[in-house]
């Protein structure tokens, strides 16, 4: 396994602890699907590069992890080119969201789109990492390929579906609202109205039925109970105490929505929001903790415990997300509480209070001055904080940080559990003198509260001092008030 990891504390047992992002800092997997394959966890999600131009870039790339371990992620390489797929004979187009399953012959699809064509390509292979060879086009049974024909479905997103009795299930679709991009799938003949749902044989390419609809776009949402939450993309499917739970991602964008069903092609009522990348709902929450962006991802049980998969942005982009989970509380009556955004999705409990995490496990980030989506903030506007990492895109030596943190920047890190420890030490670097506050609370009385005094220069610079006896579980949110602006790589504890 690739090292890098920036953390150094371990469970009692020995294992590694999980963060998030849980992967490795120069990783960029975002709309992650997990899948539970034997004892192992695979994530299969598009591949964004860091300061690319555009969503997905990169060819698949897939990492798995022990169901026993979650903290301990395996690269197991590129698993598909996408100059595979004929359709791309040119190489200009890029594989979005894709999704796998196991087929009744025992072999793994992997089912995807790419950003400029609107029908469904699969790829095959016979174990669930390895190197998947193209198999075929999703088509009618006159072997016309789904979503080449007028009036056809606006494939996107795909989610694959094998129920308990073998039935096969597509899931694609696209809605979005008002804007540029309805009306040039409009002008296509494309219907763009919301998600639909396919059975399909046990080939796994031949459809066996027409499109239904399952979920609403914002045009047909009116009237029902998605009329808040209308659907957007990012379809997925997963069958929980006999219930269907359709994930997507709303025409909000920042949060993950499901809907529930006891049949999985009809009768779909909205549930709630499973997470929102900016807390956005949380307990009434109406201010984001994080900056916004798009999100994609799925559900998977793990030991008997259901997490939801999702990304964040970084380097003030659209186009350089990250995956993160998070534990799901699933009430007696079906219903799923949202996820609040952590720093310690996959671990058992809070992270120890001990050794050494990168900044970049921060889990809300932001200004005095509220940003809602870094595509909001002009680039001229210099004032807001991100997550960014030194030269270009590579595939080792992580050194992910929170850069440009201004006079009121903050960011937090949930959640630790303390023994009683009273040190702490922050690596900084850049021009500034002000007082780095730490506190258990966005906007909390401080616990420590480090002196920075840092010129200019590549270096980074330790500074430390006392910190309040703290006995329990707490967030920590750093916090710099001065002069300049720092750059925040990592903190110690202990």
């Amino acid at each position: 396994m690739r090292d890098g990891y920036g953390f150094d504390a371990q469970t009692e047992d020995g294992k590694k602890q999980a963060v998030n992002p849980y992967l490795p800092g120069y990783e960029y997997v975002p709309d992650g699907e997990p899948r539970v394959f034997g004892d192992r966890v695979y994530i299969f999600g598009s591949h964004d590069t860091f300061g690319g131009s555009n969503f997905c870039t990169g060819d698949y790339v897939c990492w798995s992890a022990p169901v026993h371990s979650l903290g301990d992620w395996s690269y197991e390489g590129v698993i598909y080119s996408r100059l595979q797929d004929p359709l791309n004979a040119g190489g200009k187009m890029y594989m979005c969201a894709p999704d796998v399953q196991k087929g009744p012959d025992g072999r793994y699809y992997l089912y995807y789109e790419y950003d400029r064509a609107v029908i469904t390509s699969v790829a095959v292979c016979d174990t669930p990492a390895g190197k998947y060879e193209f198999y075929g086009y999703v088509r009618r049974p006159d072997g016309t390929a789904y979503g080449s024909l007028a009036g056809d479905v606006n494939n996107f997103d795909p989610g694959i579906f094998v129920d308990d009795n073998g039935r096969i299930y597509l899931y694609t679709g696209f809605a979005p609202g008002d804007g540029w991009m309805k009306k040039v799938m409009q002008l296509r003949g494309r219907r763009i109205d919301g998600a639909y749902c396919i059975e399909l044989e046990s080939d796994m390419l031949t459809m066996k039925t027409e499109p239904v609809l399952i979920a609403p776009g914002a045009d047909l949402a009116a009237g029902t109970s998605f009329r808040e939450h209308p659907f957007f993309e990012a379809s997925s499917m997963r069958k929980i105490n006999g219930k269907y739970y359709y994930v997507y991602s709303s025409v909000l964008s920042h949060e993950l929505c499901y809907a529930i069903s006891d049949r999985p092609d009809e009768g779909f009522v909205f549930g709630g929001t499973l997470i929102s990348i900016g807390d956005l709902g949380l307990h009434g929450n109406r201010i984001p903790v994080n900056y916004l962006g798009n999100t994609h991802g799925g559900m998977a049980e793990i030991l008997g415990q259901w997490y939801i998969f999702y990304h964040r942005q970084t380097n003030k982009q659209k186009c350089a997300r990250q995956g993160c989970a998070e534990k799901l509380t699933i009430r007696e009556d079906g219903s799923i509480e949202q996820a609040e955004m952590t720093s310690c999705g996959l671990n058992p409990g809070p992270l120890i209070a001990k050794g050494t995490y990168e900044a970049r496990i921060a889990c809300n980030l932001g200004y005095k001055e509220p940003a809602f989506a870094y595509l909001k903030v002009r680039e001229k506007d210099k004032k807001h904080p991100f997550f960014t990492q030194s030269g270009t895109d590579r595939e080792d030596n992580p050194d992910q940080y929170i850069a440009n943190m201004r006079d009121g920047a903050w960011a937090g890190c949930k959640y630790f559990s303390f023994e009683g420890e009273t040190r702490i030490s922050v690596k900084i670097r850049g021009k500034a003198k002000g007082v780095l506050e730490i506190s258990t609370a966005r906007n909390g009385a401080p616990v420590a509260a480090l002196p920075v005094r840092v010129e200019e220069t590549e270096a980074w610079q330790s500074v430390c001092g006392a910190m309040e006896k703290l006995t329990g579980t707490y967030a920590l949110f750093f916090r710099y008030c001065g002069n300049g602006a720092i750059d925040f790589k990592e903190f110690t504890i202990g």
